[in-house]
Parts: C-alpha cells; structure tokens; sequence
C-alpha cells in the first residue's frame, strides 16, 4: 500500500506574526459492521499532529511527525488501529498545528519565506481488512470535516495561545454532531520525497515543581532551580475570560526576567503561552504544538492567591534517548558538569541535534559535529542521527555545498557554513561507524561525502588552504560582538577539511571503495602539504595565530609530523601559562585542547583548567549556579545559557581520566582502559555499553595504593594501560590483557608542572 499523497487543509489561510489562524480540527466518521482483522493507518502532517481514535489520543510521540524540509522530505508515521475500533460508528480525530509548515517566528533565518509556507496540512490513509478477506479505505479528501480549535495561535519558536471558552467536547468521539463544520479543502501537493518516520520520539522525561514563587512588579516569578526544555501545565481555577500569560526564560537580572538571550528583536512574541480561562471550575493547559529552553516563567494575569507552587509544573521533554554512559568522582564540580552536558545534550533534542532550545532550536551542523563522540558515548541517538543525516543529504545543494543549519529554506549556504560545520557529513558517519559498528549509515552517506570533497577542491584558495567558512567561534578571551578569532580560519578549516579527507578515506577504505578512498586521502595530504608550508613555523613549532587553538588543533589533527610534536606541546603549554593556565579558545580549540594535554601526560593540568572556579573555566559556570552549557565565556550572561557545543568535557573525563577508550584503533572488538590518576580526585568511574556488553572502570585511592576495577565483556580484547609513573603492584610490565578484576597499582615519580601537580615519566 503506497502512502497516501492527497492532502487537505482547513483553507488557504495561515498565520503571521501578528494575524492569527486557529490550529485545526479534523474528523471523519465511518460505520464499520464488524472488527477489522488489521486497520493500518498512515498520517503526515504539515505541520505537527495530534491523532485521535474514538476520543483516544494515540499519538506516537510529541510534536509529531520529524521535523523536516517538506520540499526535501515528507514524514508519515504509522499506526495499527484495530484495538482503538468497535463496531458502529468510529471517528479519527487529527489536530493540526503549524509545525515547520509555517513558521514565522524563524524570520531570522527566512522561514517565513520558505517556498513550502503555507496553511497546515494533512494526508492520512487507513486501509482496514476484515476476517474474511474484505478490505475498505479510508483516505483524506473533502468528506473529512474541520473546524478551528481552541488554539488560536501557534508557533514552533514563538509559543502558543489557547481559548478554553473555545473549547468543543466531544469533538472526536462518535455521536459528536459536526453539521455546523465545514468540509476540509484540498491542499496543495508538497514536493518532498514521502519516507516512513524511523525515529525515537519526544516524550515527557520528567517534572518539576517550582522551588520558589515570587511576587514582582510585573507578575510573580516562578523558578524550577534547573534550565531545561519542555513546557508548563498549568492548573487554575479561574473567571471566564482571565487572561494569563507564561513569559519564559532562562536567566535573571537585577530580579527581573532577562529575555535578551532568547530574542533577536524588541518584541512580545517568543518563548510566550497564553491560556485563557473558560471558567467552570478547576482547568489544566499543556502546550501542544511548542516547545521551550527556560528556568523561569514569569505569569502575568493571576491573583495572588492563585499563585501557588501548584499553579506550573515543569514537564521536561526531549527525544528519548536511551541513557548508554556515565561518569562520576570525588569532585562535585566534575560531577555537576557532568550533569550539565547531559541536561544541554537532551535539552538540544529535539527530534535533530539543536543549538538551543530557547530560541532558534536549528539544527546547527558544527554544533553536532563538535557533540557527535561525547553524545554517543552518553546516549543512544542512533537512529536520530540516521535520520538527521538523510536531511543534510537532501539538503546538499547541486555544488556539494552544505547549509549551516539543517532542515533549512536556504538560509545558511552564504554565512554559518564551512568546514567545522560541513564536517558533520563525516563526523556524524564516522563515530557510528567507531562506537556502534554502524556498517550501513557510512554506505548511506558515501556518495555524499564524496560529493562535499569534490566541493572542496573548488573552494582551495591560490595559496592551496581552505578560506571559507565560520572558524573558532565564541574565542574566551575577547569582548562579545567583536568577532575576532585568534586561531586563523585559514588554519581551522584547512586543518579540519583534512580530518574530513582523512576520516572519508578510512570510511571509503572500509566500504571497498578503492578509487574514493584514493581521491580523499590525495585531497588531505594535498592540504596538508599546503597547510604545513604556509601554517606552521617549523623553525619554532609555531602554528599560524600563535594561540592555544592554533596549536592544539595542528598537534591534534597532525599538521605537526610526530617527530615535531613534542616542541610544538611546549608551545601550547607557554601559551597556557602565559594565561596562568585557563583555557583561551573557541569551541574548535574546545574541543581537543583537553584530549592533547591528556596525550603529553598533562592530565592535571587540564582537569585544573575545566573546575577552577575563576573566570574563565568550566567550574566558574559551576560557581555561578548554572544548571547546563552557555554558547559562550563571555563575563556577562547575554547569550545562551543552554548548548552543547562545548560538552565534549564528558568525553574527556570519560575516556581520560576513567579511561575507556574503545575502539582506540578503529578495530572493532577491542577497547583499551587507560585511566589518568588526577590528583584532585579520590576517586573516579564510568561505564559506556558498546555493542559487546558494558565496559564499566572504577578507581579509588586506599592509603598509598591505587584500586582499579574494570569489568568488561568477554567478547571485548585490548590492554589495560597505566599512565606514567604508576606500576602494578606485582612489578609486571605496564600493561595487561585486558580482562574484568581488580588490580592494585603504585607510583612511583615526581610532580611537577609550576604548582600544578602531573605525573611524569619514571
């Protein structure tokens, strides 16, 4: 049975930022004289749906379908709705919110200017077959009856707003009398490519009550102690016609609701719900068609009596996914951090990856790229990612080119792409390719990659290095809007075009693609060739910029020969202490600084750079009380204060200081334990479950000793690996097959490393 491809709308009308178009109902009722054997339904929705059989909501999953581009995609679900049917008279129910359909609170971005804007939409077919062989079908055309709902406004950004005077009980129940409906229109065919919806959905985590209500000028300021995402359910009992108004938002100043971080504009419009009360008793709303990124809602319209911890409940919502890693320690700045980017990763889920949820909630490609490893190590995104990545495919112009932000209307391809971004082609492929044995998603994604390379060799500027694109964004040390980069684009993105060549040749290699992998590994040792003649000093070991982003990225990503290596890491510590050790870099330099301390035996160091408490580092986000990630180090909070992008922090404590590093040469099968002992800690673990089984690392110190715990499964080989200066206990070589146990370890060396303390070589 081939989906269905009529669709119908309420009409042609649909809402702007200030003319309002109420969501839609749709029902269509049928006799059925018996129980069908199956009655399988498909539904698409332009935008999000809500399906109703006999008054049953049996919606998959909130904001439902995937969201997407519907000139590229077209989303359906299924459902079997045979246990939903009784003989007599049956009712299918859909109600209709924007979506991504019409979105005019994404100006900013030109989606109020998308060829595909227009009225919500809906296709829907159920094709029943009865015990003896008999079938009927059901599909969308003009016998389907609409009417508007009590949500007389809705935005996918901006927020919703709901008359419960307005309200229609019963409406998809059967005996329901819809004669005063109208017959629903045919809407315009969508252009998109129809795909069956393979994802996890969003569904309500968890609640929260708030922990303090206070009354001010403007209304009374409820506080749920943690930034997140989803929406408020609100219960009142109140007059017909009171108006009360929910302003979210995720910071304070000077004890009023800061809104800057969530608004491009001077406007009333984002991040705003607004419930009207019908007045018969006590009410409840839940926001069906939005989503928020807030701490903080401000109400304005209530008595003070009606302002109690019950008026607002938290619903905490994001696109399940399965918990697959953890870390903890002795050190509770570590562990909140921890917290954090788990909070910022799941707040940033959304169906796709996000920046942020409170405000533009794009699927901003570097973002993800940068969060790719220390998501899948947490999480289970899989099959989103998949899913995500046939998005970017379809949004891969006839060029190669890549967007900045996918699904997009064509913003994106002239400003906020480049290759930290378009690098997610590769990134997202290759880590589920490492972590997940992911054979398939690298076949899906192949022609793709081989079409960005091939892109890429046009952008090569005369002097052979890569130019275009945003570089290391948000650098720590500089003042907001200023825009300035110590690290060189030409640097950054030359040295991460590389990494795209060499990670695609490796993938290619794996796929038997002899020819392709040739093409990619020429086109990096072509820009490296360049990159090293014209980016680093090698009489010094300098990379161009002379910043930490500079050199630690050209160390990570091998610009520097291994042989140059070791003087080009005593660069990069000059270049930490010349910051009395705090970290001054983008979210490019971000994202391997660590990992290249890590590699030169300074774990210390870096721990001490990520939980100091002063300006700027990790733990001064602690000591501020923030609950997730901001976009940035800036001293005053005006940008974001929930994003991903700078998370990879879990991935370090998880594969340096625990040690779990699975995969560590791309062989599947095999994981090396390696932990770092930092001195700061008591003690430290994480567990990870790889395709074989969990890998779980524990360590403590007990007096002078050091216990080490590791359990893996049987299937998993490698070798457990001490740093240096530390030895068994039974003075065998450094190593062992790695295999579940405890083993005793001592050091024996010195610190030093100017009052940081680190473990040097014996």
């Amino acid at each position: 049975m081939a989906f269905p491809m009529n669709f119908i709308c309420a009409g042609p009308a649909y809402s702007t930022l200030t003319e309002y178009v109420a969501a839609p109902y749709f029902r269509k009722s049928f006799q059925l004289d018996e129980i069908p054997a199956t009655a399988e339904l498909w539904i698409c929705g332009l935008g999000f749906y809500e399906l109703y059989v006999n008054g049953q909501r049996i919606t998959k999953g909130l904001l439902s379908p995937y969201i997407s581009n519907p000139d590229d995609l077209l989303y359906y679900d299924d459902y079997e709705l045979s246990p939903y049917l009784s003989e007599g008279e049956n009712v299918i129910g859909v109600w209709l919110g924007n979506g991504f359909q019409n979105d005019p609170g994404g100006y900013i971005w030109d989606f109020d200017k998308a060829r595909f804007r227009g009225a919500p939409e809906l296709a829907l077919r159920l094709h029943m077959i009865f015990p003896d062989g008999n079938t009927q079908t059901i599909e969308s055309d003009g016998t389907f009856r609409t009417a508007p709902s009590p949500v007389y406004n809705d935005d996918y950004r901006n927020g919703e707003y709901y008359d419960a005077r307005r309200e229609i009980p019963g409406w998809s129940e059967p005996r329901f009398d819809d004669s005063a409906w109208h017959f629903a229109e045919k809407a315009p065919l969508p252009r998109g490519e129809a795909v069956a919806t393979n994802i996890m959905p969003i569904a309500v985590e968890r609640e929260l009550t708030p922990i303090s209500v206070k009354q001010t000028e403007e209304g009374f300021l409820y506080d749920f102690g943690e930034n997140n995402a989803g929406v408020c359910r609100l219960t009142v009992q109140g007059y017909s016609g009171q108006v009360i108004s929910l302003y979210h938002a995720e910071m304070m100043r000077d004890g009023k609701l800061d809104r800057r971080s969530i608004s491009f504009d001077e406007n009333d419009y984002v991040q705003k719900d607004i419930y009207i009360c019908k007045g018969d008793g006590v009410e409840r709303y839940i926001p069906t068609f939005t989503y928020h990124g807030f701490r903080y809602v401000l109400v304005k319209g209530i008595k003070p009596e009606q302002a109690t911890k019950g008026l607002l409940t938290y619903l905490v919502l994001h696109t399940t996914l399965r918990e697959r890693g953890g870390f903890s320690c002795s050190d509770p700045t570590a562990n909140a951090l921890q917290d954090m980017v788990r909070r910022s990763t799941l707040s940033n889920f959304h169906h796709f990856p996000t920046d942020c949820p409170q405000r533009e909630k794009n699927g901003w490609t570097g973002d993800a790229s940068l969060s790719a490893e220390h998501t899948l190590l947490n999480l289970e995104p899989d099959k989103n990612y998949r899913e995500w990545l046939r998005n970017i495919r379809k949004a891969q112009a006839d060029d190669g080119s890549l967007p900045g932000i996918v699904p997009t209307a064509g913003w994106g391809f002239a400003w906020g792409n480049g290759a930290a971004w378009d690098s997610v082609l590769f990134d997202l492929p290759y880590y589920l390719y490492i972590y997940r044995h992911d054979r398939q998603v690298v076949a899906d994604n192949a022609h793709a990659m081989i079409r960005y390379l091939d892109y890429l060799t046009t952008k090569i500027e005369s002097d052979g290095l890569i130019h275009f694109g945003l570089g290391d964004w948000f650098q720590v040390w500089q003042e907001e809007g200023d825009g300035k980069r110590k690290s060189p684009v030409e640097l950054t993105n030359t040295v991460l075009s590389m990494n795209m060549c060499e990670k695609a040749a490796f993938l290619f290699g794996e796929l038997g693609m002899p020819e392709r992998q040739a093409f990619a590994h020429s086109l990096g040792t072509r820009l490296k060739k360049a990159g090293r003649e014209l980016l680093i000093d090698r009489k010094t070991m300098t990379a161009l910029g002379d910043c930490q982003t500079s050199q630690a990225v050209a160390i990570y990503y091998s610009l520097f020969n291994d042989e140059e290596k070791s003087t080009a890491f005593q660069r990069l510590l000059e270049l930490i202490h010349k910051q009395d050790d705090h970290m001054d870099v983008g979210i490019i330099g971000g994202r391997v600084l660590f990992h290249v301390l890590s590699e030169f035996g300074h774990s210390d160091l870096a721990y001490h750079m990520i939980v100091r408490p002063d300006y700027p580092s990790y733990g001064e986000w602690v000591k501020r009380g923030l609950t997730t990630l901001r976009e940035d180090f800036y001293p005053e909070e005006r940008n974001s204060l929930n994003h991903h992008m700078w998370g990879d922090i879990s991935n370090w404590f998880m594969t340096r200081i625990a040690g779990i590093r699975y995969a560590p040469h791309r062989v599947h099968g095999e994981t090396n334990i390696c932990p770092t002992f930092i001195r700061q800690l008591d003690h430290a673990q994480a567990w990870h479950d790889a395709p074989e089984g969990r890998i779980s690392v524990r360590w403590e110190r007990r007096n002078d000793s050091i216990y080490l715990s590791v359990e893996a499964p049987n299937e998993l080989r490698g070798l457990i690996c001490l740093p240096s200066g530390y030895q068994f206990t039974d003075d065998r070589a450094n190593m062992r097959v790695l295999c579940s146990g405890e083993y005793t370890c001592s050091f024996s060396g010195g610190y030093r490393e100017n009052g940081i303390e680190s473990i040097v070589e014996k």
